[in-house]
């Protein structure tokens, strides 16, 4: 059942790429909300009415996958209405034109996006073969390094009480913990990436610094309100109490939640530097600099495991962190180059 689901993953992935794209970010969540509406209601019926269990459940949720997917197709396709944007069946262009079969009474144009079953020509695939190979790579060195550390903290237990296990549970939790802060970060990324490729479309290089300093300043705000929560769940204990009663397991958490902590300003900064990047298209500068920062980060932890091989886990962590500190300062400097897309510390002619 869920080998038929991925054409409508890709499908989901693509079209709130488009929407995205044309500054709508409404309309996925009110697909999300509906597809998941029904998810849940399928696995009601499925799984807790007809005790079809993980058959259903699988059902359920390639169902709902398709769902999304046709309603995605029939706002782009302008079948049905968009809950913001250019796009749908309630979206227009104002451009006027000779009335035709494609076009209103009042002569204005829908705008349409369907899936062309033609091979288009190298020249028009191109930019985005390009865009996404770089993506591919600055994914693929990110999740190396993810699983580098990972392994690595499972290696790292022998002077904790719980040995490996103790670490690498600790190491878990931690990810998750910085994975939620990243997703919330990452929403400020994705506001930005629009943002700023509407600007630089429209050749209006003074508002891409002013989106910029705007988007920083942000960022730098929520990393601050997210280290601040986190911080107070550490000194209450809550954190470590929420995720696990093991004292060993409490232990290793222990010493590394500063680090996840004093980190969020960084993070919410790195995350929100990808969005202008990538609204940029810098995509290919991304992948260099994330692999460089990868290996920045993996010397880094050599070196600090050559000089006390006792603190893996806090040493894993904070290779981690360089990560994120030369992810931050190689996307500062394309940002502030004054050859660069944006030149943020150029003055603006207005």
């Amino acid at each position: 059942i869920r080998a038929g689901a991925p054409p409508a993953i890709f499908c989901i992935s693509a079209s709130t790429g488009v929407l995205r794209g044309y500054l709508d970010t409404k309309t996925p969540i009110v697909v999300l909300v509906i597809a998941n509406s029904v998810n849940i209601a399928l696995d009601v019926i499925l799984v807790a009415g007809m005790g079809m269990g993980p058959l259903g459940a699988a059902i359920a949720t390639t169902a709902a996958e398709w769902i999304s997917a046709f309603l995605f197709l029939g706002v782009l396709a302008g079948k049905l209405p968009s809950a913001g944007g250019e796009l749908g069946s309630n979206q227009l262009l104002s451009k006027k034109a000779t009335p035709t079969d494609d076009e209103t009474s009042d002569g204005t144009v829908p705008l349409t996006v369907v899936p062309a079953l033609a091979i288009p020509p190298w020249e028009e695939v191109k930019p985005l073969i390009v865009a996404s190979s770089s993506v591919f790579l600055r994914s693929a060195s990110l999740q190396l390094s993810l699983l580098a550390a990972a392994a690595m903290a499972a290696r790292g237990g022998d002077v904790l009480p719980g040995g490996a296990s103790a670490s690498v549970a600790a190491h878990q939790i931690a990810i998750q913990l910085w994975i939620l802060c990243s997703f919330i970060c990452d929403a400020l990324a994705a506001a930005s990436q629009g943002l700023i490729a509407d600007a630089l479309g429209r050749q209006d290089q003074d508002d891409a610094r002013d989106i910029t300093k705007t988007v920083f300043s942000y960022s730098l705000a929520q990393g601050v309100l997210l280290g601040g929560a986190l911080y107070v769940g550490d000194l209450s204990g809550f954190l470590l109490g929420a995720f696990t009663s093991d004292e060993s397991t409490q232990m290793a958490l222990s010493s590394i939640l500063a680090l996840i902590v004093v980190a969020q300003p960084l993070n919410s900064f790195v995350f929100a530097a990808d969005g202008v990047l990538q609204g940029a298209s810098e995509f290919t500068y991304q992948a260099k600099t994330m692999a460089l920062s990868a290996a920045v980060a993996f010397a880094s932890f050599v070196f600090l495991q050559g000089i006390n091989e006792a603190d893996t886990l806090v040493h894993v962590w904070s290779a981690l962190i360089i990560l994120q500190l030369m992810r931050g300062l190689t996307a500062l400097v394309k940002v502030v180059e004054s050859e660069g897309p944006i030149d943020m510390m150029a003055k603006t002619s207005r």
